[in-house]
């Protein structure tokens, strides 16, 4: 297996538990503090990044040498620019389209982390 090929799946796990982070605590917002679903998501994604920027930093792609604040004023642009592509993408799958909202947080969830955040964590964040 390809070193490239590793931290490609390095970083899709480091995703796979931030996701697991925001969508746990998605789902908490959402369901017992009965937050509306983007509100749920704005809150979730900012907590479950904070879990894949440690994840990324240290074991993904294993960047510790690039001061941690050069890494992180990137990150928070990518998280920012996530963050307002998955809120989007849930008002319109939720609000405009009427899918479940936990469905709709999925569908985006998986659009945005493969085609967004590796790309420019990997190419800009981490590089």
């Amino acid at each position: 297996m390809s070193a490239k090929f590793r931290e490609f799946l390095r970083a899709q796990l480091s995703a796979f538990l931030g996701g697991l982070c925001d969508f746990g605590i998605y789902t908490l917002c959402y369901k017992v503090f009965l937050f509306s679903p983007v509100l749920s998501n704005v809150i979730s994604g900012s907590l479950g990044a904070v879990v894949n920027f440690t994840i990324n930093r240290y074991w993904s792609f294993n960047n510790t040498t690039t001061p941690v604040g050069s890494q992180l004023w990137k990150f928070v642009i990518v998280v920012v620019g996530s963050i307002t592509l998955k809120s989007s993408g849930i008002y319109v799958f939720h609000d405009l389209l009427g899918l479940h909202p936990l469905l709709s947080k999925a569908i985006v969830e998986i659009l945005v982390s493969l085609g967004f955040n590796f790309t420019l964590q990997k190419y800009w964040v981490f590089k």
